[in-house]
């Protein structure tokens, strides 16, 4: 059982910063789990956001690439996510995600992962 709780979020104006975080719990190391952040906005589909892996190879969603940062803290089994230079379509739910082994290929579907966290609203305004 893997548990996953987000925080971090809120609101800014374009152009502004957040940093959000998710702490892992019931499990030792996620060294084995690929871990990644993915948002939700109203009406549209889950997307992912980005992903890092057991041994922090990272991947981004092209839209976000150069703005947002994700990292890692293994010894408090917590990833971020920095994001900078934050427009309004930024504005979503983010969840953060994990799924176990080595990240899946089609990392951005929501269906290559088993665990989820309860969410954290970012909300940018112009």
């Amino acid at each position: 059982q893997v548990q996953l709780v987000e925080s971090g979020g809120g609101s800014v104006q374009a152009g502004g910063s957040l940093r959000l975080s998710c702490a892992a719990s019931y499990y030792t190391t996620h060294r084995n789990y690929c871990m990644a952040w993915f948002r939700q906005a109203p009406g549209k589909e889950r997307e992912g956001v980005a992903r890092v892996t057991g041994d922090g190879l990272i991947a981004y969603r092209d839209s976000v690439k150069g703005r947002f940062t994700i990292s890692q803290d293994n010894a408090k089994n917590t990833i971020h996510l920095l994001m900078n230079n934050l427009k309004p379509e930024d504005t979503a739910m983010y969840y953060c995600a994990a799924e176990a082994g080595a990240c899946p290929f089609a990392w951005g579907r929501p269906r290559s992962f088993h665990y989820w966290g309860q969410g954290t609203q970012v909300t940018v305004s112009s």
